[in-house]
Parts: structure tokens; C-alpha cells; sequence
């Protein structure tokens, strides 16, 4: 009897282990997603925060920003960018770059970037802005859509941000490209590119570029006061700045009912069943002619 008892005990045993580590596996993925759900969230305010400032014009944005041969601490880069800036200055049309396979609201097109050298007293410095998004000629890949540019006195408004996301580009397209660093797709005849590298950039053109670029988020206006909007028909329906959160609690909150049906299932089978639901050894003959003594 005793002896039959030990197999029983055995299983209970392994089967609490068991139920116990997948219990506290469980929980700690769901912390562990509630954690990164807190750390997102504080990035989302942070970005809030960076938005809501005060905006940078000139001065301020040639003070603080290092040049593009300047390496950018992380502690720096997290204090830029997001930052509205207000600027003034003049384009500098020939140095525009269209980059490729650029999407925007689901079609493939390019995106615009067009140095801007600010006004005096900080005339010494220019910045890349990202100017918008253009549809893309299917009939003539190389051929590249009007963009207007006013010559004089522009204002714009945007946000300190990094330079476009690089995309994949052959070995082969980066070595032929040399300085440039990802011209496509002519053999550097046209202004198309695949990536924009902005050291690369202001070292090819010899143009003093800021380090970080500038997201425009309006029309520029032309004329010293501002007055006057220089349409250029670009679209700027700019993606939104998604952390993620949501996500992270809803992986939470898989991990947690995971762990609580484990934790049901171990108490009712286990414990239960096992140990108050089961009858006694004499009620299963009680009353059946079968277990009376022949």
C-alpha cells in the first residue's frame, strides 16, 4: 500500500514544480511587459515634452546643434531632437537630393531635402530640411517633378529631427557612389539617392551642414516678415510618433491570464480534486451487492 502511494506522490511533486515555474515564468513576462510599457510611455512624453517647448530660431538652433563632422552625445541628441525651430534663410535649390522608394500614405515616391542657409546674422550655417514627398514618375524613373524654390527669403517652421532612416543599397551602388554615398541611379547624373549620409554630404558639396535635419511641417513663407505663403506642393502628412504602449499592455495582460489559468488549473486538479473532492475508500462499496464478502 505504501509502496503504491510513492508514484502518486512523485507526480504531485513534479507537477507542483512544474506549475510553479510556469507560474513565475509567466509573471515575469508580463512585468516584464508592463516595464516596457513604462519605458515607452516615458519616451512618449519625453517626445511631448520636446514638442511643447518653445521654438528655436537662428541662433539658438546654430548654438547648440554641432556641425555635421561633430560627433552627437546621446544625452545631447535626446535633448534636440523633437524641437520646434522657427528659421529663416535661402535655399540653396542646386544642392537638393530627391531620396528614392520613399513611401507616403501608401505610394512610392521620393522625399525632398533641400539645405537651407540661415539668414544673418548666422549665415555661416546651413541645415537639411526635409521638405516633403513627391509622387514619383512610373513612366521615366530618372525624370524628377517640379518643385518649386523660391530664391529670396523663406520661413519655415518644423522639428529638430535625424536624417531619414537608411534604406538597403547594393555594395556595388555604395562604391560607385563614393562620397556621395548612395547615388541611384545613373552614375550620379541625376539627384537621385537612395540613402542621405549628411557628413558625407557637407564634405562632398563643401557646405558647412548641421548635423541633425530639420522636419518642415507647413508651407515656407517668403519675404524678411514672413508675409506671403510660396506653395510647393509637396506633402508633408508626416508619419505620427507611435511608441507602442498599447501593445506592451496588451502582451501584459496575455502573460497574466496565462499565469492565473495555470494557477487555476494546478488548485482545481491538483488540489481539489486531489484532496476534497475525493471520496473515501469505503464509499465506492457502500450499498453495492459486489463488495460484500462471498
Amino acid at each position: 500500500m505504501r509502496s503504491s502511494r510513492i508514484p502518486d506522490l512523485w507526480r504531485f511533486v513534479l507537477i507542483t514544480v512544474a506549475a510553479v515555474a510556469a507560474a513565475a515564468l509567466t509573471a515575469g513576462l508580463g512585468f516584464w511587459q508592463l516595464d516596457r510599457a513604462a519605458q515607452k510611455q516615458a519616451l512618449t512624453d519625453s517626445i511631448a515634452r520636446q514638442q511643447a517647448l518653445a521654438p528655436w530660431h537662428g541662433a539658438q538652433l546654430a548654438a547648440h546643434v554641432p556641425a555635421a563632422s561633430q560627433p552627437i552625445a546621446a544625452q545631447q541628441m535626446q535633448e534636440l531632437l523633437h524641437r520646434p525651430v522657427q528659421l529663416q534663410g535661402r535655399w540653396l535649390a542646386q544642392e537638393t537630393i530627391y531620396l528614392d522608394n520613399r513611401q507616403m500614405q501608401g505610394r512610392p515616391g521620393f522625399f525632398v531635402l533641400t539645405p537651407l542657409q540661415l539668414s544673418a546674422p548666422d549665415d555661416a550655417v546651413v541645415v537639411v530640411v526635409q521638405r516633403g514627398w513627391v509622387p514619383r514618375n512610373f513612366m521615366d524613373r530618372t525624370l524628377l517633378p517640379p518643385v518649386p524654390t523660391p530664391a529670396g527669403l523663406v520661413m519655415i517652421e518644423g522639428r529638430l529631427e535625424a536624417p531619414p532612416s537608411k534604406l538597403m543599397e547594393l555594395e556595388n551602388t555604395r562604391l560607385s557612389a563614393g562620397a556621395q554615398n548612395g547615388a541611384d541611379p545613373d552614375g550620379q547624373k541625376s539627384r537621385i539617392r537612395q540613402n542621405a549620409d549628411i557628413p558625407a554630404w557637407a564634405q562632398q558639396s563643401g557646405l558647412p551642414l548641421l548635423g541633425l535635419s530639420i522636419l518642415q511641417t507647413g508651407e515656407a513663407s517668403e519675404g524678411a516678415a514672413g508675409q506671403g505663403t510660396a506653395g510647393d506642393g509637396l506633402l508633408r502628412d508626416w508619419p505620427v510618433i507611435n511608441a507602442g504602449v498599447q501593445k506592451h499592455y496588451g502582451y501584459a495582460f496575455q502573460w497574466f491570464g496565462l499565469c492565473l489559468l495555470i494557477v487555476l488549473l494546478y488548485v482545481w486538479f491538483q488540489l481539489v480534486r486531489r484532496f476534497f473532492l475525493r471520496r473515501p475508500a469505503g464509499d465506492a462499496c457502500s450499498g453495492a451487492a459486489s463488495c460484500k464478502p462471498g
